[in-house]
């Protein structure tokens, strides 16, 4: 099979189109016909070889949802024109203790969608059977597909952290991931606080879920709520003064980050001894995680806020999230 697809052909280089051979479809592999796919900043990183694992030329996308076109022989539970989604892992080993403990995302060997293979900046994409998950009746497939990066890496904590609906809890950085996280914890039944350095952006962030904003670099607004919130969840990938974050924990309560913050994060000790506070991370989440966040915002009609451009318009929606302009997640559809 023949796909069409654009690529980089280059570090930092425009997308351009690309065309390139699948083979063969292996015992247990999908292939999917993409009908959207989000644009993420990880793409950006990758089309930059931020990371310094990017292979060229080199298709982006790894926030696909499509239509079943083709399944291998040994595929289980899918179909031909079953709708599903794929996100950052397309496939991983499903021997080791992490798949065989329901973990497939801590997986040594995943096999990450835009990592030395194509993703789905294309018409159609391959993975295994595995990580191709099907769409719950009555979603949105047209802003589903940011759910399989962005919300699945904010949904992941709330789960992994044990925030309970009673928790008042803190998101930092409203931005792609952050609206995301205040829209699982408002329907998880928390007090939410945003934190954010623009507080004219007050009134949409409580549209969207908040039920108080403070501003994240007023020093002040950050003791007045000292030692009240249960769980903050951190989204931005900027340095902070974590040590005022962390200040506002009550008890036991737990600075978790998703932000991949390039700088190491300055820790005191003693912000975390007294008062048996904690500091955690993930990546996304597992495959049967990935199942239920999406029958739960189905169940609670939670979709990420997006802006749709065509695929052939892939350059322009990547300047358009290079620039800050992105509110709040970039799909493309094909």
């Amino acid at each position: 099979m023949t796909v069409n697809a654009y690529a980089a052909k280059e570090a930092g280089g425009q997308l351009e189109s690309f065309n390139y051979d699948l083979g063969e479809i292996g015992n247990e592999q999908v292939d999917i016909k993409v009908h959207y796919c989000g644009l993420c900043h990880s793409d950006l990183s990758m089309i930059n070889n931020d990371w310094g694992q990017s292979q060229y030329p080199l298709v982006p996308g790894h926030e696909i949802v499509g239509e079943v076109l083709k399944v291998g022989s040994e595929v289980k539970g899918l179909k031909t024109g079953d709708k599903v989604g794929m996100g950052w892992y397309s496939a991983s080993c499903m021997h080791c203790n992490q798949c065989m403990d329901g973990k497939q995302h801590l997986c040594s060997t995943a096999e990450a969608t835009i990592v030395g293979r194509h993703g789905g900046f294309a018409d159609t994409v391959r993975g295994h059977w595995s990580w191709a998950t099907l769409l719950p009746k009555g979603i949105d497939m047209a802003k589903a597909g940011p759910l399989f990066c962005g919300g699945i890496t904010v949904f992941n904590p709330i789960v992994l952290s044990g925030v309970q609906p009673t928790d008042k809890v803190g998101v930092i950085g409203i931005g792609g991931l952050g609206h995301m996280a205040l829209k699982f914890l408002k329907a998880w039944g928390c007090e939410v606080t945003a934190f954010t350095s623009n507080k004219d952006k007050a009134d949409a962030l409580k549209k969207m879920g908040a039920h108080h904003v403070v501003d994240s670099t007023d020093s002040d607004e950050l003791e007045n709520i000292a030692g009240t919130l249960d769980f903050i969840l951190n989204t931005t990938n900027v340095k902070l003064n974590w040590d005022a974050f962390l200040n506002t924990l009550a008890p036991q309560g737990k600075l978790h980050t998703v932000g991949a913050v390039l700088e190491p994060m300055e820790i005191p000790a003693f912000s975390m001894i007294a008062g048996e506070k904690s500091v955690g991370g993930s990546p996304l989440g597992s495959i049967a995680l990935t199942r239920k966040m999406l029958e739960f915002c189905v169940r609670h009609d939670i979709y990420p806020t997006v802006e749709e451009f065509k695929m052939e318009d892939v350059n322009k929606a990547i300047t358009h999230l290079h620039d800050g302009n992105a509110r709040f997640r970039v799909v493309l559809k094909a």
